[in-house]
């Protein structure tokens, strides 16, 4: 359904390592800023959508999260949902609010992702991505990761077992298209100088593309820097309705022209990918062309995956990507810049909280504030975060379009 919401607020922690932080002092930093940011008192909210997937097995809270955050920053009574899906968790949180903004139930809501992923003990951490595939069926993804001859001996032990899928993913895709693992690291390289630029995201320093192949070796045709670290932080936004937004009056409103959400499912041989049907049809939600696209955040839980989805988003013709890539139309400065911010694989990946991470990236950049990483004259942006992994693509998928 076509949306009518704002994003009147944002807020962010820096995506990192904090261990002497626990969840809700992260969520309560996102929040309050987010408060700061539209300028409203925490009374004015009506309902929330909290988005958190890792907690229960790396904090052990479980089941009343939402509502134990929100406690602690004097809000309570109002409806709180609790959301987990997968890495798309808190942009499932801010797909569901603006849902019923749209449909008017409330006129001001909180959506917001936290995530602590870190732990001493890095089995338990394993075991998160371990779970976001069909357990019940465990053989279908064995069979896929080795359906082209390489081993995934020490998947789920010495890495996540989603890098033996994007390392299968990009495998194929070099064999479909003649992209190299240089390719790929430019890719990385070109998100290094986004990401410096960024105070919020794990890493800054610039990265050349030697040093990216140069780094330990993950699975083929990954390094280390090809890959998203875990992380810890959170997200949030408070999005209002236009008689909210009039009445508060919100300075910069973000409009919320399409929040999508699917799921995964098992397709016939020939049928098209999630992603392209979801974005085909966020698209048309919105009322946009993919031309009319100014910046693009994605999912680049591993550098090949953002090159992948060049193609599935419509930024360039089947088979462009390449071209895409090297002739500067991703990077700062160029026709379509994507993930300005870093991406996952710079800005860092703590799973619950990484599409509100987007969220706030893409608002910052549509309202001129995004600082020496701005795009300049950026007026539609697009969100895409997908997570888990179901018979051969994401179980969970959203395309957010934001204009202003």
């Amino acid at each position: 359904m076509k949306q009518n919401a704002y994003i009147a607020g944002v807020g962010i922690t820096r995506f990192g390592k904090h261990l002497d932080r626990s969840l809700s002092s992260l969520a309560h930093e996102a929040i309050e800023a987010a408060l700061k940011d539209a300028a409203i008192d925490r009374s004015a909210i009506e309902a929330a959508w909290a988005g958190t997937a890792a907690a229960p097995v790396i904090t052990g809270q479980v089941c009343i999260a939402g509502q134990a955050i929100l406690r602690g920053v004097g809000i309570g009574r109002i409806p709180v949902v609790n959301v987990e899906n997968a890495c798309a968790t808190s942009s499932t949180a801010l797909q569901q609010g603006a849902t019923m903004i749209t449909l008017g139930a409330y006129d001001v809501v909180l959506a917001f992702g936290v995530e602590k992923l870190y732990h001493p003990d890095k089995q338990r951490i394993f075991s998160v991505f371990e779970g976001c595939r069909d357990l019940d069926d465990p053989a279908s993804l064995d069979a896929y990761l080795l359906s082209d001859g390489a081993s995934s001996a020490g998947a789920g032990q010495t890495r996540s077992i989603f890098m033996d899928i994007y390392a299968r993913l990009a495998r194929a895709y070099m064999a479909r298209t003649g992209a190299t693992a240089r390719d790929f690291a430019a890719i990385s390289a070109k998100n290094s100088f986004h990401g410096s630029l960024n105070p919020n995201a794990q890493f800054r320093d610039v990265l050349s593309i030697d040093q990216v192949l140069a780094a330990a070796p993950i699975i083929d045709p990954l390094t280390l820097l090809m890959c998203s670290p875990i992380g810890d932080g959170a997200a949030a936004a408070i999005i209002m309705s236009e008689r909210a937004i009039r009445k508060f009056g919100i300075r910069k409103p973000v409009r919320i022209d399409s929040a999508l959400l699917a799921s995964g499912y098992d397709r016939v041989e020939g049928e098209t990918d999630l992603t392209t049907v979801s974005a085909a049809q966020a698209y048309a939600e919105a009322g946009i062309d993919p031309r009319d696209i100014n910046c693009v955040e994605l999912h680049d839980a591993s550098s090949p995956a953002e090159l992948m989805y060049y193609e599935k988003l419509g930024l360039c013709a089947p088979e462009d990507a390449l071209a895409l890539l090297h002739d500067g139309a991703t990077s700062l400065g160029g026709r379509v810049p994507v993930n300005p911010s870093g991406g996952l694989v710079r800005k860092g990946h703590p799973i619950g909280a990484t599409g509100l991470g987007q969220i706030h990236e893409l608002t910052v950049q549509l309202r001129g504030e995004a600082g020496a990483r701005q795009v300049e004259g950026a007026r539609v942006a697009v969100a895409e975060n997908g997570g888990g992994f179901l018979g051969e693509d994401s179980a969970a998928l959203t395309m957010t379009v934001l204009s202003r």
